[in-house]
């Protein structure tokens, strides 16, 4: 046993390696945040550039309630490292991290935080990156709604949790109900794609290439009236994530179908060491 565990350990992780990473809408200070996704994500990819495209941290949250627990803090921790060892890390502020704002630009442990900025492609091409909460009727009209919109997905989300607790147990793979809930729902579908085409407009007023986005929980990549309108999902949900290839090709990362290409040999550690004590 001790042969196969040291077998094991001497094998290299399967690192994915991208020109840059996108993430938004981790939700850290939630329950209903994947922290172990996140940590998973984190840990198995590297990049030259790491985009944190808002709602990193829930801070209408953590007003109302407060929760931090050790993984939370781990990932702050991971990122800050992955940005001390030469990942350029950009923090764009959110809706729920919209504290931030009040003291931009700012820089803390070599993350330079900003409301929006532009990211160069290999190839040439030009993307805005921002959250998209600017872009949210509900917000920019009635703030308390939304806030109390929040309250009620963080419900959801802890229902869910359950939900998947009970599927995981009966064998069956994670299955987000609020998102089946959302593209059932037609006025939310509509809420969605008239989001999706004000991005898309204020795009092309700054006269770039594309626009990469976050806030509706909705990982998308298609072409809007000459503009490529990319959300990059959240970790809430759909655990995803956008990467830049260093070709220049754009690709939307699942990490619930990814992890299992790259993972293998550490849950196989795992239960080695499980054995072994």
């Amino acid at each position: 046993m001790l042969k196969k565990i040291n077998k094991l350990k001497k094998q290299e992780l399967n690192i994915l390696n991208y020109k840059t990473i996108w993430i938004s809408d981790l939700h850290l200070g939630t329950r209903g945040c994947r922290s172990d996704m996140i940590l998973e994500f984190i840990k198995y990819t590297q990049s030259e550039k790491l985009y944190l495209v808002g709602d990193i941290i829930d801070g209408w949250a953590l007003k109302n309630s407060w929760y931090w627990p050790q993984m939370h803090n781990d990932i702050v921790q991971k990122i800050l490292r992955k940005a001390r060892h030469g990942t350029k890390v950009f923090y764009i502020a959110g809706n729920h991290d919209e504290m931030l704002r009040s003291f931009m630009p700012i820089s803390f442990g070599a993350v330079q935080v900003c409301n929006q900025l532009i990211h160069e492609m290999v190839d040439g091409r030009k993307f805005l990156v921002i959250h998209g909460d600017q872009f949210d009727g509900v917000i920019r009209s009635a703030k308390w709604l939304s806030i109390l919109g929040s309250i009620a997905y963080e419900v959801l989300i802890k229902f869910n949790r359950y939900l998947n607790i009970v599927r995981e147990k009966m064998g069956k793979e994670y299955w987000s109900l609020s998102k089946y809930l959302k593209h059932k729902v037609k006025n939310a579908v509509k809420f969605m794609s008239d989001y999706e085409q004000l991005v898309s407009n204020y795009a092309k007023k700054k006269n770039v290439d594309g626009i990469i986005c976050g806030h509706i929980h909705h990982p998308a990549i298609q072409d809007m009236q000459g503009v490529q309108y990319i959300n990059d999902g959240d970790w809430v949900e759909s655990c995803t994530a956008l990467v830049e290839h260093f070709d220049g090709s754009l690709e939307l990362i699942y990490w619930f179908d990814k992890r299992k290409e790259v993972i293998s040999v550490p849950i196989e550690l795992d239960q080695a060491l499980k054995v072994a004590s």
